[in-house]
């Protein structure tokens, strides 16, 4: 009994040890990244001498690495090329540091990738086209950086999107017309930006949208009346762009700055209030 008790222990040890040990070539893609984002001055260290598993904001699962967390860790730098080698990602935040350059197109490496939260960085260029190949990215944060360009014509291949959060940056042009096609997106923040154009009627394709958010861009045209019939809707700003037209009560009240719009010559103004409809009832004698 006592040689069965022994064995398992040892057999618990060997598993744990395996579960705890990734690959070369995560574990060599993970210190290239400690070393070009000047691992050293991150405000939590990592001990190269230990496990993967030991090191701050690693998620390792079945000898993978899942998950990677160092938001407001102090990297700066590029993300180095074997970074995207870890193809088992399902979750990346980076948020809060001081990244620099482009996202590459081999972004499309990480498969498995739910979550992307880059923001508050100094990336800059345009959002490469294979983001769109992240079939089961449900939240993209990008927002606070330098990132120009315009949105990828496919991005509505993002079919399990929930947040995209892309606010206070330089894009620039119209929204894909795929945009409307992402049916689970409860979370669009564009303001800050440099878009223009309109709004597509598509807009009521927007089932679950629960914050929208445009503001200080350049889009123009009348506000489409779909938007009424987002009934998830609370919070919205379409607010400094030159939207014209009339605009209902109710999506005046959504509007945290009332439809402050600009006109022509840049001078703000105010969206009028459709008058509401009264119902007549006709009574024949």
């Amino acid at each position: 009994m006592k040689c069965l008790t022994t064995l398992l222990l040892i057999f618990g040890f060997t598993l744990n040890i395996f579960a705890d040990t990734v690959s070369d070539k995560e574990k060599d893609a993970l210190i290239k990244l400690y070393y070009a984002t000047n691992g050293s001055q991150w405000k939590i260290k990592w001990d190269l001498s230990l496990s993967v598993s030991t090191w701050y904001g690693v998620q390792v699962e079945n000898g993978k690495v899942t998950a990677l967390n160092l938001g407001d860790n102090n990297l700066e730098g590029q993300l180095p090329s074997e970074f995207f080698d870890l193809v088992n990602l399902t979750s990346v935040d980076l948020h809060k540091n001081k990244l620099q350059g482009q996202l590459p197109k081999a972004i499309n490496n990480f498969k498995e990738l739910e979550v992307l939260d880059i923001s508050l960085n100094q990336l800059s260029g345009a959002i490469p086209e294979t983001i769109c190949d992240l079939q089961k990215l449900r939240d993209l944060e990008l927002s606070k950086n330098k990132i120009s360009g315009e949105l990828p014509v496919e991005i509505g291949k993002l079919n399990q999107l929930e947040v995209l959060s892309l606010f206070d940056n330089e894009i620039e042009g119209q929204l894909p017309n795929s945009i409307y096609k992402i049916p689970a997106l409860k979370v669009l923040l564009l303001n800050s930006n440099k878009f223009s154009g309109s709004l597509s009627g598509e807009v009521v394709n927007f089932n679950a949208l629960q914050n929208l958010s445009l503001f200080n861009n350049g889009f123009e045209g009348e506000i489409p009346k779909g938007l009424e019939k987002l009934h998830n809707l609370s919070e919205m700003n379409l607010s400094y762009n030159k939207f014209a037209g009339g605009v209902s009560k109710n999506l005046a009240l959504l509007d945290a700055l009332n439809m402050t719009m600009f006109d022509e010559n840049g001078n703000m103004f105010l969206l009028e209030l459709n008058a509401e409809k009264e119902n007549t009832v006709i009574i024949e004698n």
